[in-house]
This record gives structure tokens, sequence and C-alpha cells, in this order.
């Protein structure tokens, strides 16, 4: 009897042990590859910003890194007042993680939250290509809720601060060949050269179901809706309609205009 409880014994501390190692070496390996993770999520977000100001697609991560650096500039803002936030890093400042703390962020009620995000940063970061001393394009970030996930992507303007560079999404769970067709090259070529905002920096910028009537008078300011995906089509309107809103880009936006940016 003693001799079975001293093997169960055994058992148990050679198991507990195994596991106490285990559980180290997995910590140690999450500790050491925390860093390449944030890199890599770091290098994601410079080749989705390139691509969609246009700047270049399929490109190396040296050639990322190089071309961002040499190209993108960018800078924190207040979303509340439009201007320039100074003592922050734009490039370790996370508006993400600043959207769930309630010190850095505002709820948003049910008629503010168009895009369903729930929290709205106070601060957030854009990106900008510069050409003597002026804004040549801007990248703007944008999220909102499509059908089965939240939408991060970015929105490229031209210097009119109205006309779409380009459009896209870098990370979502839409359902693939519906929603997921926000990926869809063919999609996301229909993006440049609409114009966002009406004569007094109203947003007009629709995603229409049934598709666009070229010889519509409103053609130049709508883009097809994704077939077969509604709600996600409408996900996407609706976080426009947030970001280049008052509740979004709308005071920065207002503030560049009238600088002659």
């Amino acid at each position: 009897m003693s001799s079975n409880k001293e093997s169960t014994s055994r058992t148990l501390l050679v198991a507990l042990t195994v596991s106490l190692v285990a559980a180290v070496f997995v910590a140690g390996a999450a500790v050491s590859l925390k860093p390449v993770q944030v890199e890599n999520r770091l290098l994601d977000k410079q080749r989705s910003i390139l691509s969609i100001a246009g700047l270049g697609d399929e490109l190396s991560s040296a050639q990322v890194k190089d071309l961002f650096n040499s190209r993108i500039k960018a800078r924190v803002v207040d979303l509340a007042t439009g201007d320039y936030a100074e003592g922050f890093d734009p490039v370790s400042f996370d508006p993400l993680k600043a959207a769930r703390d309630p010190k850095t962020s505002k709820a948003l009620s049910g008629d503010q939250d168009k895009a369903l995000i729930k929290r709205r940063e106070q601060y957030t970061t854009v990106y900008m290509v510069e050409q003597d001393g002026k804004i040549a394009s801007l990248i703007l970030p944008i999220r909102g809720y499509g059908l089965w996930s939240t939408l991060h992507g970015f929105l490229a303007l031209k210097a009119d601060l109205n006309t779409v560079v380009g459009l896209g999404f870098y990370q979502h769970a839409e359902t693939p060949g519906l929603g997921g067709e926000v990926d869809n090259p063919k999609w996301k070529a229909l993006w440049p050269g609409k114009t966002l905002f009406d004569d007094a920096g109203k947003p007009i910028i629709k995603v229409v179901k049934g598709g666009v009537d070229p010889a519509s008078p409103d053609a130049g300011h709508q883009v097809d809706a994704l077939a077969g995906a509604t709600l996600t089509s409408n996900g996407v309107d609706k976080l426009l309609q947030f970001w280049l809103g008052e509740q979004g880009f709308g005071p920065y936006l207002a503030k560049l205009r009238q600088q002659g940016v």
C-alpha cells in the first residue's frame, strides 16, 4: 500500500515538474517573441499605408521600411480640436489602446456611434506624403463594424482633401467570398477618384446597393456595394460617415482647409 502511494506521489511530482518547466519555456518564448510580433504588426501597417497611398505593392520588408521612412510623415492629432498634439511619439502611440482607456477616450452615444465602435480615442495618428513642404496626400485610419467584425483600415485623400486616392482594410474577420470581398482588388479599384464631401464640407460618399448608375449626377461620390454582403457594405458606408464627420476627422480636415494645406 505504501509502495503504491510513493509511486503515485512520484508520478504527480514528475508531472508537476514537467508542467512547470513547460510553463517557464512557453512564458520565456512569449517574452522573447513579443518584440518580433510588435515589429511585424508595425511592418504590416506600414505596408498597408504605402499600398493605399499608391506608393507601392509587393515590397520586401526592407523596401517597406525604407520607403515609409523616406516618404511618409506621421503626426498625432487631437480629434476634438483638429490640432496636432505634441508630446507623443507617432510611431509608438497606439490609438486603439487609447480607445479602450476611459481616460484617453470618450464613450459614444447611439446617435453618435455610426461606426459601432463604442468608444473613440481622443488622439490618433495620421500619415501624410509631403512634397515641397505641403501635403501631397493624407492617409487617415478608419474602423467600424461590418457583419462579424470590426474592419480596420486606411483612407487616402489627395491634397484637395476631397478626392480618394485609395481605401483598404488590413484587418477584419468578414466572411470570405462575401464581406471579405472588401479585399478584392476589383472593388478597391472603384474608390480612387471618388469625392467625399459636398461644397459645405459634409460627407456625401455612399456605398450603393444595386450598383452605381454611371449617368447619375451622384456617381462621382458613389461606390458599388459588395454583392451578397449588405451588412458589410453598410458597415463601410457608416464608418466613412463617422470618420469623415464631426466625431471623427471633421474638425481636423476643416482646420487643414482653413490653412490652405
